[in-house]
């Protein structure tokens, strides 16, 4: 059995800079996640095949986008809001003729760059939005899908770090509700709860590198030894996995046509 000292230095060898994009890969054979019941992909692609102007919010990278290359229109949009992606989106999504656009959803009173009824379909994956805006950008008839990830998600990592969760108000019921307020017809949607599941410490320290806000601002692991110690005793001691809670819920609105 490794000691607490041997376990530390191997954690810290996971600690990075905050890198550009949101590209997992490295953790492929150390964590693993709950799928959604429903297919995404699916989803996007059906909305696809009728959508003449498209707008993707929150494009990370462009990597999820640039699956449906092959039946984006001519008139398609992204957005990013998240400074180390900007870069990333764009050479990523330049073969397609995509271009990708600034825009803080975070940022206070701030709306989508993009005038009245400009598109037909707005995509969004674990993007904030205000209905309100969405609903003014789309034109009548059109069509908002959107998934999420749940507010309280991780609870057993947040919780460990005396964290309350990251955004509790990010729920199906709450978001389904946000909707139908702001006009939109509610015509699909569904929430799941599974599990991020981590093969020790390191991959969730790897992990954590590329969604810093899951864990203290001041993250390290020479600062926060004794709360990773506490995780290792939740499996890893003994050669099991870390499990915590994953939640996603997607939603379906329709602007009326009239």
């Amino acid at each position: 059995m490794n000691s607490d000292a041997e376990l530390l230095a191997a954690w810290a060898a996971e600690e990075r800079a905050q890198p550009e994009g949101w590209d997992f890969s490295s953790l492929d054979g150390r964590m693993s996640e709950s799928s959604e019941p429903w297919d995404l992909a699916a989803v996007w692609r059906t909305a696809l095949a009728s959508a003449t102007r498209v707008l993707d919010m929150g494009t990370a990278g462009g990597e999820f986008l640039a699956r449906f290359a092959d039946v984006l229109p001519a008139h398609t949009v992204a957005s990013e809001g998240w400074l180390p992606n900007l870069g990333v989106a764009r050479r990523g999504l330049a073969p397609y003729d995509v271009g990708v656009v600034g825009s803080d959803p975070d940022e206070h009173g701030s709306h989508l760059p993009f005038a009245a009824g400009s598109f037909d379909l707005v995509l969004n994956r674990h993007e904030a939005y205000e209905p309100a805006d969405v609903w003014r950008i789309l034109s009548p008839g059109g069509v908002f899908v959107t998934q999420q990830v749940g507010g309280d998600e991780l609870g057993e990592v947040r919780s460990a770090f005396g964290m309350s969760p990251s955004a509790p108000e990010v729920t199906y019921d709450r978001f389904r509700a946000g909707l139908a307020d702001a006009g939109f017809d509610v015509v699909d949607g569904a929430e799941s709860v599974g599990h991020y599941v981590f093969a020790d410490i390191a991959a969730l320290v790897a992990y954590v590198q590329l969604v810093p806000w899951d864990v203290p601002e001041d993250f390290t692991v020479e600062r926060y030894a004794d709360e990773l110690l506490h995780l290792h005793q939740r499996g890893p001691i003994s050669g099991q996995p870390f499990r915590a809670t994953r939640k996603r819920f997607w939603l379906e609105g329709r602007k009326p046509a009239a």
